[in-house]
């Protein structure tokens, strides 16, 4: 089967730039004879901390879903991508749809636990993640830090014939500290970006299509007074199930594809995952900003989404 994953460069929080973007090169994947085509985490907004976001949450049957299923219909494949999403108890997720070529959405599965600034703008899930697509095999729907969770393996570790999701993961800013400290903590950010999908595979025993961002950030920042200048690491990537990469698109490549033949068949996983939570290591800036920014960001959903706050119990 060919798959591809798209690398976007989102414009954060403009919705119709972003769904014509994902719309363009979703027909690029398509023209490629993708079967499976990857769309990145928040395709429709991009992400960084921009408080408009939380006004920019679409409706679980709205402009998100239509361009999936469009793009399904259009090139007979079958299309995922996760977007902020406004459910009719008012509050906001990060849903992953998978659209079918027979123009309906297979499933649907929200992500576990926003990461770092992200808890300001939507909140977790608690669904396995497993999407039957009568076609022959299951689909995996993993988003962005979910490729670090142990407990993301445990749902879909033999489980699943393919895994498809995307991520929008951020650069360490060298203004953030004295340089050499700063630069040696990116490098090490870079190479999780990187590994984590690939380990991934390996841990769940699966082919994975792995969407991703890239392009420069800047934006205001949650708990610091100094703004956020970075980029997004990238990394589209397909991934067969033992983690060989068979197709990847660096960040420095920007907006682009990436194609590749794989066997959608689950197979004895290659590796053990830890007993820990995390299945790498995240470092120490990493860890403190996941800590203050997750306390931080559920006060400021709360604050600032009066239509969730409405349909809290209590």
């Amino acid at each position: 089967m060919r798959v591809a994953a798209i690398q976007l460069e989102a414009e954060v929080a403009a919705l119709d730039a972003n769904l014509a973007a994902s719309e363009r090169l979703g027909d690029q994947a398509g023209a490629a004879g993708a079967e499976v085509i990857a769309l990145p985490e928040f395709f429709t907004t991009g992400i960084g901390f921009v408080p408009e976001l939380i006004e920019r949450a679409l409706p679980s049957d709205g402009a998100a879903a239509e361009l999936l299923l469009r793009l399904a219909e259009r090139h007979r494949a079958f299309v995922g991508g996760s977007f902020l999403c406004r459910d009719a108890d008012g509050e906001v997720r990060n849903a992953f749809l998978l659209a079918t070529p027979a123009g309906e959405i297979a499933g649907r599965h929200d992500k576990d636990l926003p990461t770092m600034w992200e808890n300001c703008f939507y909140i977790g899930g608690n669904d396995d993640g497993v999407i039957d697509t009568d076609a022959g095999f299951t689909v995996g729907a993993a988003v962005c830090w979910e490729f670090m969770r142990t407990q993301t393996v445990r749902r879909l570790r033999g489980q699943v014939d393919l895994v498809v999701g995307g991520s929008g993961w951020w650069s360490i800013p060298e203004r953030w500290g004295p340089p050499p400290l700063t630069r040696r903590l990116e490098a090490n950010n870079a190479m999780t970006a990187r590994t984590a999908i690939e380990s991934f595979a390996g841990f769940v025993g699966a082919p994975v299509v792995h969407a991703a961002h890239a392009g420069e950030l800047e934006c205001a920042s949650p708990t610091l007074p100094m703004r956020y200048r970075g980029h997004f690491e990238g990394g589209a990537a397909v991934v067969d199930a033992d983690g060989t990469v068979l197709a990847r698109r660096e960040y420095r490549e920007g907006e682009g594809i990436v194609v590749a033949e794989v066997a959608p068949k689950r197979r004895s996983p290659v590796a053990e995952p830890p007993e820990s939570f995390w299945l790498h290591r995240r470092g120490a800036l990493p860890t403190l900003a996941w800590n203050v920014e997750r306390l931080h960001g559920r006060r400021w959903y709360r604050r600032h989404n009066p239509r969730a706050r409405a349909h809290t119990p209590g």
